[in-house]
Parts: C-alpha cells; sequence; structure tokens
C-alpha cells in the first residue's frame, strides 16, 4: 500500500508564497523559467500569483529575461545538441528564442555547442558561453581533477557573441589566452570540461565577466585583445556563479561553496565584491549558514530599492533581502518534474522545482501588462 504522504521533501515543505513584508520589499513581478516545466515560463506577481506564461517549444536549457522592448528572451535545450559528457543534457541550451508577450518567436539562433549562461547585449547581439575539445596535447597540461576513463575528451570554453543575423561578431577561447597552470580543476570536478564558465557579465567598459566554476574564481576579459584584465581568485568565492557587474564598479556574485576552504559545513552566501582590491563589501548568508545552499546554479540581482533577489535553485527557492540581509519575501516553485530525458535523469534525479536564474521586474518592465496584472 503506497504512503498518502507526498514524497518530495521540498514540496511537503510548502510551495509558493511563503512570506512577503510589502513595506520592505521592492515589489514587481519575477520571471521563473523552470528546468522540468516543459517549456513553460511563468511570470509570477510580489503575491505569488501567475500573472503571464510562456509555452515554448523546448524545455528550458537555463534561463529566461524580459528584453527592453518587452519581449522574453528565452535560453531552451537545443533538442540535437550531441551528448559530449555526462552533466551534458542536464545543463545545455543552445535553442535561443525571442518571443512576444503574445507567444509569437520572432528571432532564434541555435547553436549546440552552447551551454550555461547567455547575456542578451543592449545592441541585439546574443553572448553566450559554447564549448569545443582543446586543443592536442593541452588537456596534458591542465592540473587537478578527477578522471573518469581514458580516452576522456576534455572541453574548453568558446566564447561568442552573435548579431541578429546571426553571424559571428567576437570569439574567445579559454586555451589561447588561459595558461592552464594558474587556472586548476578542483579535486572534487572532472576533468571533462576546463575552466566552465557558467556565467557571464559585462562591465561599464565592454569587458566581460567570466565565471570559472571548475577552478573557481571570477576573471574579466578585453574584447580588443582577448587579455584577463582581472582575476577574483578561489581563496575570495567558491565555485560561484552569476556575476553581475553593478553600477558602482563592484561585481555581484552567486558563491555556491561546493568546497569552501576552511567551513565544515558547505553553505551558499551572495557576496559584493570590490574588484580593486577583490574586498568583499557586502554579503548575505543565512544565520544558520548551511540553510542556504545549492550546489549548482543559483544568481543574485540587485533590485531598485537596494534590495536583492536571490535565486538558490536547486530548491526552486527564490527570496529578497534587504542590505541589512533581512528576508522580506520568498517563494518556493509549485511545478515539480523529472527531466524528460534519461541522460538529464542521470545526473539530476527526482522530480524537481529547479531554476537555472530568475529576475524580477517592475511593472513599467512590462508595457503589456494592463492595470490589472495581466496581459491587455
Amino acid at each position: 500500500m503506497a504512503s498518502t504522504v507526498d514524497q518530495v521533501t521540498q514540496r511537503r515543505r510548502g510551495v509558493g508564497l511563503i512570506a512577503h513584508d510589502p513595506a520592505l520589499s521592492a515589489g514587481g513581478y519575477t520571471l521563473i523559467a523552470p528546468q522540468t516545466a516543459d517549456g513553460h515560463v511563468y511570470l509570477v506577481d510580489i503575491e505569488g500569483r501567475v500573472a503571464h506564461e510562456w509555452k515554448l517549444p523546448v524545455r528550458a536549457g537555463r534561463h529566461a529575461v524580459i528584453l527592453p522592448n518587452g519581449n522574453l528572451g528565452y535560453n531552451g535545450n537545443h533538442p540535437r545538441s550531441p551528448d559530449r559528457y555526462a552533466p551534458w543534457s542536464m545543463w545545455h541550451g543552445g535553442d535561443f528564442y525571442e518571443v512576444t508577450p503574445q507567444g509569437e518567436i520572432v528571432w532564434r539562433h541555435e547553436d549546440p555547442d552552447h551551454h550555461h549562461d547567455a547575456q542578451w547585449l543592449p545592441n541585439g547581439h546574443l553572448l553566450y558561453a559554447a564549448c569545443a575539445p582543446v586543443p592536442a596535447g593541452f588537456a596534458e597540461r591542465v592540473p587537478g581533477g578527477t578522471a573518469h576513463g581514458s580516452g576522456e575528451v576534455m572541453y574548453g570554453d568558446v566564447i561568442r557573441e552573435v548579431d541578429r543575423s546571426g553571424r559571428l561578431v567576437w570569439e574567445w577561447k579559454a586555451w589561447e589566452h588561459l595558461a592552464p597552470e594558474d587556472f586548476p580543476i578542483h579535486p572534487g570536478f572532472g576533468r571533462y570540461h576546463w575552466p566552465l564558465v557558467n556565467g557571464l557579465g559585462v562591465r561599464a567598459d565592454g569587458s566581460v565577466l567570466m565565471s570559472l566554476r571548475t577552478t573557481s574564481g571570477i576573471i574579466a576579459v578585453d574584447k580588443a585583445s582577448g587579455a584577463v584584465t582581472l582575476h577574483i581568485p578561489p581563496s575570495v568565492v567558491s565555485h560561484q556563479h552569476a556575476p553581475v557587474a553593478l553600477d558602482n564598479g563592484h561585481i555581484l556574485a552567486f558563491d555556491n561553496g561546493n568546497f569552501r576552504e576552511g567551513a565544515h559545513v558547505a553553505f551558499s552566501r551572495v557576496v559584493e565584491i570590490d574588484p580593486a582590491d577583490h574586498r568583499v563589501v557586502w554579503s548575505y548568508q543565512d544565520e544558520m549558514v548551511n540553510a542556504f545552499y545549492t550546489a549548482f546554479m543559483g544568481n543574485a540581482q540587485r533590485l531598485w530599492n537596494g534590495n536583492t533577489h536571490i535565486t538558490e535553485s536547486a530548491t526552486g527557492r527564490l527570496f529578497e533581502v534587504t542590505p541589512a540581509g533581512e528576508v522580506v519575501w520568498e517563494y518556493i516553485l509549485p511545478w515539480f518534474a523529472e527531466y524528460p530525458d534519461a541522460a538529464a535523469r542521470r545526473t539530476g534525479p527526482g522530480r524537481l522545482n529547479s531554476v537555472f536564474q530568475t529576475w524580477r521586474y517592475q511593472a513599467d518592465q512590462l508595457p503589456w501588462l494592463g492595470a490589472a496584472g495581466r496581459l491587455s
């Protein structure tokens, strides 16, 4: 006889709107593209109600954003991307769409080499992380990591920028600009992807921020020369995601903390870093540190009132904190499902409500919303 108790632990603890302080929250609408929601994207108001919904032809590869023109930018899971290594099916994207609020697809770009992050730039270009096998003899120079078998292929990051016609306008290859000896893979990660750029950002000077997952650390790259102009080392962050250039010149990042040096438990935090001296000038972590932790994915967004919107990806937990670290809004994704393909389920098993990144928007960034908070 099967138990009547819900066997999904996260769902059993409560979903939807958990907490809200209207006096301290920034308000707005949160855009959510769950990893296992079969291409559904939800815009949720501050009370946890679905204000609008899209249905895309493919499941989310990574995330969705609202573009300056009010359309949806969607990073879909490319159905014909070759299975490069074990986690590839779970985390690749490569099927990009721009979609109107009414669901009309007005632009599409495909790149089966894409994985993880993508940035929709103000000029309409798309900047994203792809990968390719490293040149012969290069893998032997990369220290660290755990090998998973003889003949294992090592992939290196190739950052690409394309224009609206899909034409490649910029490309950066990790093996051409990073000395492998200076970027060893942590022993807790495999050797199949180096240094695994899982997050991108653009600074005011046009340089590109890159979050290095398997080696840990954040770099900035000059687009003209390809040279590294900034390196925030693993002593500051631990296998982080989502570097964001703030208006004050600082860098906001989601610091996952998988193998945090000196810590007896794993915990995540959000950090604001001064790139001039690598000093953490602001951070958020739970007072019981391991109560806030996601081993993979995650992002943070500085809101218009100074609060910070945080995505604890693995648990589908979204929350907002004040500069003082007080939680003023919390929401748990109610959409649970397994990954549809067996390859992804091997890396990400179970009924999940996980999400790569989420973003909060003000009503004036959604001009198609009517006075009732729905599509007008």
